[in-house]
Order: C-alpha cells, then structure tokens, then sequence
C-alpha cells in the first residue's frame, strides 16, 4: 500500500467529517500537498500542529509532496504556486526549498487568480477560491485536475433497478449498468461500515499503463456518511495494488442469503461450468450519474493551516497572522467518464479585511454513497495507489440526452 495512504486517509477523515453528509466532493491530497509545502518553515507549536494535522513528520511530508509534484501522473494533472506581495526575505530559504515546478511571482489581481484556476484545471473550475486583498502578504495554491473516458463505458438502464427501496429510483428516469467486462464488482467485509457494495471502473490508462481507477462504496442506509468514506477509502487503495479477485474482505456471494436488502439482490440459476465445486459467482452494479459541486473553509484548527500561517508569520516577525485557506472542488461521473479537480488556496494577510456581509446561496447504489478515485501506474512510482479525490454522494442526476446514444467528444 502506498506509504501516504494512512496520512492522508487521516486527513480525509478530518475533511470529509467537516462536510458532513450533505452532497459534496473534495480533494483531501489537495489541500495535504499544500499543508505539507509549509512545512518545513515550521518550529515549535506550530510544527506540532502541522504534524499532527498531516499524520507524518513535517519534512517528510514536505519531501513526500516534492517527489509527487516532480513526477505528476500522466491523468492527474498537478499545479502548484507561490505568490507573494513582494518577494519577502525573511521567506528565502523556504522559498527555495518548494518543488521546483511550483510557479512563482508577485501577487496577481482576482482576474489572473481566476485565469489561473480555470487554466490549471482545464475550465472545471471558474473562480480562485480565495479574495486578493490589500492586506494578503502571500498566497499559496494547490490545483488537481481530471479528465478520463472510461476503459469500457456503462450500459443504461431504467432508474427502477436501483431498486424498489430507493428513493432515488422515483426521482430518475434512467441509470447506469456495469458492462459485460472491464468493471470490478464485489461484496466486502469492512470493520467501519459493514458488508459493503464495491463497484470499481477503470479509466482508459495513459501512455505507459498508468491509470484511474474510480471506486464507489455503498453501506446500508443507517451508516454514517464517515465510516462509509473511511471504508471507501481503504477498500479504493488496495482495489488499486491487488489483482481482481484477491480484494481484503471479499465476500463470496454463497456466503450470503438468497433474497434483497437495499445494497444487492442474490439469486441462484443453473450454469454450465468447469469449476471443480460446480459453483461459480459473478456479480454486475446498477449506479446513478452524479455530479458535485463543493466549497470547503479549512481554516478550523485541526485542518493544520492555523500551524502554517503561524510558520509563515514567524518568519516574517508576525504573531498570529489573519489567514484563509478553502478549497473548491467539483467532480462528474457519467456513462463515459470521470472528471474532477480542485483548487485549494493558503492566504496570509497583515490584518482582518473589512466586514462585510456575504449570502451563500443488483449491488445498488440506490442511497448516499463513497467515492474515492485512486492513482494507478503498473511500474509502481509515488502515485500509485494514491487516493486524489473522494465524494460522498447524496444527490444523484440524470443521465443526460447526450449521453444516451454515442459518446460525446469530450470523452
């Protein structure tokens, strides 16, 4: 497994608790790689924090998240930047220690900021998710971002698969099935969330083998939304690095009752087979599209950017300087694809901004749901194995028009 996964399997916990089990979509990496960048300009108490919101020790954090950035993966494309108001001093050697692909330059205006965003995650997301003030000293951004076809596209099939108990199967006309190969799909045993429904599917891999693979959990309905995604995240970085078949926890199919509960109907039929016990066992998902559009405030205690702006402020001589940090993310899952992709931002300002006022507007996945998308690589690297993003679903969509006959463009 890779040596990252229980750090940031730590700090998805944390994220992903904060949002609750409202609809949502995150990168955890994200903001981890962000976090993990300041690390090294930490003493103290404010190293402590950072190391305890990282899982790891600070610099072998920051080194962890160095080899990353040099060596994106060929379907995560990975951005990092620095700017600053002017190039403070006092920041110098830290400055000089961030991966060498991180941009840096002076402080660019909103406009530019937002250019920026949409340029690094291919137009997924529109807006910096932090304000340029007169008061920001600095800002330090992180972006993900992708875009796949699946390996083998789904079947449609009609909403009332999901099942007569979901809810969701009233409010959609039409939903999608696993094809005849390519997917993963299996029961398993977990210690947060129970017996579980696995569905997995492969992205069409890169140049070189490396790949995506999307990971979708379903527990019974009375599980909360965390342990699911803990669940998730676990059974999605060894469904990355295990052959199909061999999964932790896998459950046979004749170890469960004949009949339905609202995660999978088990039926028995005659066959034709070669195995030597005469029984062979086979099992297929119906899921719904979905898309997600999120907005995270990192700037709670326990997220570790109160330890970074305390790092940061130490060495430019202020106490406790005001900070912001949030991340934006989307992600949408369709009949042919996956995309996804975030911006997190880690602001340090000289004083509080004015006051305002602001306003804010068969295995079935037939309820709220985990997802977690994992890197792969079949030559091993930093990525593989590496959960980039993850959702808890809770507002499924419809399949759109476009995508009931042939794949569009994108795609």
């Amino acid at each position: 497994m890779n040596p990252l996964h229980e750090p940031l399997a730590h700090y998805a916990e944390r994220l992903h608790r904060a949002a609750g089990d409202a609809h949502h979509v995150a990168s955890p990496l994200g903001a981890w790689l962000l976090l993990a960048l300041t690390g090294p300009a930490a003493t103290g108490e404010a190293r402590a924090t950072l190391t305890e919101a990282l899982g790891a020790d600070a610099d072998d954090a920051a080194a962890a998240a160095r080899a990353l950035l040099a060596e994106p993966h060929p379907l995560v494309a990975a951005a990092t930047a620095l700017w600053e108001r002017t190039p403070f001093e006092q920041l110098a050697a830290w400055r000089a220690g961030l991966p060498e692909r991180t941009e840096r330059g002076p402080l660019p205006d909103q406009a530019a900021l937002d250019a920026w965003a949409r340029e690094r995650t291919a137009g997924l997301i529109e807006r910096f998710p932090v304000t340029v003030t007169p008061d920001t000293l600095l800002i330090l951004a992180s972006a993900l971002a992708t875009r796949v076809s699946w390996a083998d596209p789904f079947r449609v099939a009609p909403a009332g698969e999901l099942g007569a108990g979901s809810a969701w199967a009233g409010r959609l006309r039409r939903v999608l099935r696993t094809p005849p190969r390519g997917h993963r799909c299996w029961v398993a045993t977990t210690e947060r969330a129970g017996d579980v429904a696995v569905h997995a599917a492969p992205a069409r891999p890169a140049d070189g083998g490396a790949g995506l693979l999307v990971v979708s959990v379903a527990a019974a309905p009375e599980v909360p939304a965390a342990d699911v995604l803990a669940a998730a995240q676990d059974l999605a970085a060894t469904a990355a690095t295990v052959p199909a078949g061999m999964e932790p926890g896998r459950r046979s199919l004749f170890d469960l009752p004949l009949g339905e509960t609202p995660l999978w109907t088990v039926r028995e039929e005659p066959t034709r087979t070669f195995a030597r016990d005469g029984r062979e066992e086979w099992a297929v998902a119906v899921l719904p599209c979905w898309s997600a559009e999120s907005r995270h405030d990192l700037n709670p205690a326990g997220f570790g950017f109160d330890g970074a702006a305390r790092a940061l402020g130490a060495l430019l001589g202020l106490a406790e300087p005001p900070f912001e940090a949030v991340q934006s993310a989307v992600a949408r899952f369709g009949r042919y694809g996956f995309e996804a992709a975030a911006v997190t931002a880690f602001a340090v300002a000289t004083g509080l901004p004015p006051e305002g006022v602001a306003r804010v507007a068969e295995l079935r996945f037939g309820h709220p749901y985990a997802v977690v998308a994992v890197a792969t690589d079949d030559v091993g690297g930093p990525w593989h194995g590496l959960p980039v993003y993850s959702a808890w679903v809770a507002e499924p969509a419809e399949l759109p028009e476009d995508e009931v006959a042939d794949p569009p463009e994108q795609w």
